[in-house]
């Protein structure tokens, strides 16, 4: 799933810091009316982790971020506005892996924002205390899973990029990321601003 966790975007969050100045100056203007309109169009899932696992979800598109001046170096997954601590997703995670043996599931952490050296090795070490020997050993992950993107509002110049993209996934080994996402630009936002992802894009 797409910024899989993104269901548990917090309205009463900070911007995060990985929004552009345009984005930061309209909330400071507009306040919460702002990030009532950027929830609409930040939040791609429905579904928290475990409603997601249920409905058959194996990987998990994870970006990750520090809050400006959190004085506990909290860790949390963000996309736009601040989501829920990392610890307690990966918690929501594992719980569904104690449940069911056999289950495979991809944690992919494609996006760091606002964090230094010890937040990753904050991360890596969250990872081995939640997930302890249920992570799978380092020398088969070795392979970088390719995740093309197609970067457009247009559903037939994304069909066409899925198709090509087909022929590059037989060159890259075991694994090949199809992003099946439309992806709105400024003016798409804006035609769309009250209605949001939802309505304007993903219907």
């Amino acid at each position: 799933s797409h910024d899989s966790f993104s269901f548990y975007i917090d309205e009463a969050s900070p911007v995060g810091p990985e929004q552009p100045e345009t984005v930061q100056n309209f909330v400071s203007v507009f306040g919460t009316v702002a990030k009532k309109l950027m929830r609409k169009w930040l939040a791609t899932q429905t579904m928290n982790f475990t409603g997601q696992l249920g409905a058959g979800i194996r990987y998990f598109d994870l970006r990750i971020s520090t809050k400006p001046r959190d004085p506990d170096n909290e860790l949390y997954f963000a996309h736009g506005l601040f989501s829920a601590k990392v610890n307690e997703g990966l918690e929501e995670i594992n719980a569904f892996l104690t449940d069911h043996h056999k289950e495979v599931i991809f944690l992919d952490f494609n996006h760091f924002y606002g964090m230094q050296k010890y937040h990753h090795e904050k991360l890596v070490q969250m990872l081995k205390d939640i997930y302890g020997n249920k992570m799978c050993p380092a020398i088969f992950a070795q392979e970088m899973m390719p995740a093309p993107w197609a970067n457009t509002t247009d559903p037939e110049k994304l069909i066409q990029f899925l198709q090509a993209s087909i022929t590059e996934r037989r060159k890259k080994g075991s694994f090949f990321i199809s992003q099946v996402v439309l992806t709105p630009k400024a003016s798409t936002v804006v035609k769309g601003v009250a209605s949001g992802l939802r309505e304007t894009i993903t219907e």
